[in-house]
């Protein structure tokens, strides 16, 4: 079952108070990024933040669980009504992450003439 977009929306405007939240459909379901780094995912309406050090003391009470087949476990929030610890969910875990590699140039490149 994929998530519905009102799912999306609805999670993203829970968490403006992190940073610059955006959204992108990844394979049918939802990366989440916040200020540029991808830190949660969101797969059949349920929301997936990575784990970190941080976080987990944070909310210790989360469970742990893939949110496909075959991917590594997340931290799965149940509760995406509580914006406030969300927010401070978020952060955490934002300052926990590696900057995102640049991206390559990729481009159309000229023949070599002999």
């Amino acid at each position: 079952m994929a998530s519905r977009i009102e799912f999306v929306e609805y999670v993203t405007d829970q968490l403006r108070g992190a940073g610059n939240i955006v959204y992108k459909k990844m394979f049918g379901e939802y990366g989440l990024y916040c200020d540029g780094k991808i830190f949660a995912v969101i797969c059949d309406d349920q929301l997936f933040i990575k784990i970190t050090e941080k976080g987990k003391e944070l909310v210790p009470a989360l469970s742990e669980a893939p949110p496909y087949k075959g991917a590594k476990n997340y931290l799965l929030v149940e509760d995406v009504d509580d914006w406030e610890l969300l927010t401070r969910l978020v952060k955490v875990t934002y300052e926990q992450l590696p900057d995102p590699k640049p991206k390559k140039k990729t481009g159309i490149r000229k023949a070599k003439t002999t």
